[in-house]
């Protein structure tokens, strides 16, 4: 396999890990990535999508006592039946609105203009709920109702949009609906697991044809590059949230997006969607 493609598997491994937990959307920062690399065919799309789960098992190995805990309690206890419930209850509205419009989104969506309109917008929504942010009325993960994982899934719901950010319409859906920053972040944590490996295997699983045996290396190197950058990142957020707010991230993802916008239509950068 030739080296060029290695290193930006690589590359966009190391943008995927830093990026899946924090407010600023890596599936939005791996398209503008990619288009910068000239990573944007049909395989590349596929490829950013699946080594998500590389940055899935960075959360699976900082939980994997949690996890492990509720594996061998769904039959009898009942807190981990409700842990799993909640993450099935939040994980549907996104899987029925991914397979209903994902095409339409893929086509029209994922370009470096329409994922820089959404980083503005998200900022927006960031800056509003924090500066709104009332007592919260759940400061646990195991005190969370179906129906509060259900508000929190239809918030993840709108990260289908590229550049929006899952772990920002989590994170901050759960704060408007009363979860604590904390609670709203692990919860998020937890809500990628079924999330990003039902998506990189579907997506995997329908496009299979693209690839071939040759292609095992770049997802091996993407992968492992995520889950050691997603891995460190987590770890870092989860200090970060003990004494600050999102707000920088809100101004990260307006200068970002506008940005690209003004490279997009002066022609500095020629985007592909520019």
């Amino acid at each position: 396999m030739e080296f060029a493609l290695l290193a930006k598997a690589f590359v966009l491994g190391v943008v995927e890990g830093l990026t899946e937990f924090l407010p600023i959307s890596s599936t939005g920062h791996l398209i503008l990535v990619g288009e910068l690399l000239g990573f944007t065919d049909e395989k590349a799309k596929v490829f950013e999508i699946v080594i998500q789960t590389g940055a899935m098992f960075a959360v699976v190995w900082e939980y994997r006592a949690r996890f492990g805990r509720v594996l061998a309690g769904l039959i009898t206890d009942r807190a981990a039946q409700r842990f799993a419930l909640n993450l099935l209850v939040a994980f549907t509205p996104a899987a029925v609105l991914g397979l209903a419009f994902g095409k339409l989104i893929k086509t029209y969506l994922f370009h470096a203009v329409p994922v820089a309109l959404a980083f503005i917008a998200g900022a927006f929504i960031i800056l509003w709920v924090e500066r709104r942010r009332r007592a919260a009325v759940i400061q646990n993960v195991d005190e969370m109702t179906w129906k509060d994982a259900l508000k929190v899934g239809i918030a993840q719901a709108f990260a289908l949009i590229p550049g929006t950010s899952r772990s920002g319409a989590t994170i901050i859906g759960g704060m408007l609906f009363g979860l604590s920053r904390r609670t709203a972040t692990e919860f998020s944590f937890f809500l990628a697991v079924p999330t990003l490996v039902a998506a990189g295997a579907y997506d995997f699983w329908k496009n299979r044809a693209l690839f071939a045996s040759g292609d095992v290396g770049m997802f091996a190197v993407g992968s492992i590059a995520a889950f050691v950058s997603a891995f460190l990142c987590v770890r870092w957020l989860l200090r970060y949230i003990a004494a600050h707010d999102f707000t920088p991230f809100a101004w990260y993802r307006i200068a970002f997006g506008a940005a690209v916008l003004v490279t997009a239509y002066t022609g500095i950068v020629n985007w592909s969607a520019g």
